[in-house]
């Protein structure tokens, strides 16, 4: 069996560096910045929101979902700051996390005002933000040309 690569490990190989740069130059911005941070106060906000609104004992299946969606926003956008290369095609996830919470108080039947009002905003918000985000990660682009199979320069997201 032949071996696939030449490279023993994959820090070895020379497109590493490059991926590496750009990701450091997406997470570098303003703009990249301040969308982390809202993000995390977006989750936040999402999982304390029953307990805020006063939803919490009225409408539990709601409760639920938003204390485990804000959690799970809150981690992604943890992710975003410390680990930006790994996790910013997770924007994807909570773009669609985002509409998922605008629908819920439909889904499960709960016509509370402040639980309809709470959710339309905070996942409205949560779904633009994660568009953002993969916005930023389309702004690298394809700017490298293909010759002969190989690409040279740098490349935006498979």
């Amino acid at each position: 069996m032949s071996e696939a690569s030449s490279y023993r490990t994959i820090s070895e190989h020379p497109d590493v560096a490059e991926m590496r740069e750009r990701y450091e130059r997406i997470t570098a911005s303003g703009q990249a910045i301040v969308i982390d941070g809202l993000v995390l106060l977006a989750g936040a906000w999402l999982a304390i929101s029953p307990w805020i609104v006063h939803f919490n004992m009225s409408a539990p299946s709601v409760t639920i979902n938003n204390l485990i969606l804000g959690v799970m926003v809150s981690v992604i956008a943890l992710g975003l700051t410390w680990a930006p290369a790994r996790m910013y095609r997770l924007s994807w996830a909570m773009a669609a996390i985002g509409g998922w919470v605008i629908i819920a108080p439909f889904v499960t039947r709960q016509w509370n005002a402040g639980i309809i009002w709470t959710n339309a905003v905070t996942g409205g918000l949560t779904l633009l933000l994660g568009l953002a985000a993969v916005g930023i990660l389309f702004t690298t682009g394809r700017t490298g040309t293909r010759t002969g199979g190989r690409t040279t320069g740098s490349e935006g997201p498979r």
